[in-house]
């Protein structure tokens, strides 16, 4: 036996809505890529950290990145790389012009288990290509005191 359940308009145009993005969903979701906006109009920065037995390599893709453009803030538990990227192209050929420009800031925190040597880090930038290699600090051993028991 079937029971007739009375839909309210309301309820009708929530069904037909559910309904209807359901079918968009599934037919349309592959046709278009995922989208994503970085926080604070900053670009996104790829970034590899390799963890060796004595060291914490870290490298980050920024291309088109001067030296002198730099800025990175070190601590004994992280990195801080800022940077920013200016760059305008400009074509002049037979009866047209051309001119191109894209400006951003690049923005990236990495964070250490153990603790670094923050004298002996050291940071180079090639073809595009930060590389810092910051060497794990050496725990110190504490004074040991015996004690006596009265």
């Amino acid at each position: 036996m079937r029971f007739l359940i009375k839909k309210t308009p309301d309820r009708f145009l929530k069904s037909v809505n559910d309904e209807i993005s359901s079918i968009l969903s599934r037919n349309l979701d592959g046709l278009f890529p995922d989208y994503s906006f970085p926080e604070e109009d900053k670009l996104a920065m790829p970034v590899e950290l390799h963890e060796k037995e004595k060291e914490y390599t870290v490298k980050a893709e920024l291309p088109g990145v001067k030296k002198e453009d730099l800025d990175i803030d070190i601590d004994k538990n992280y990195i801080t790389i800022n940077a920013k990227k200016e760059e305008e192209k400009e074509e002049n050929e037979k009866g047209y012009k051309k001119s191109e420009f894209s400006y951003g800031e690049f923005s990236r925190t990495v964070y250490f288990p153990q603790e670094i040597d923050v004298e002996k880090t050291k940071a180079k930038l090639e073809h595009g290509v930060l590389k810092i290699e910051a060497p794990k600090r050496i725990a110190e051993k504490e004074n040991v005191k015996k004690l006596s028991v009265d």
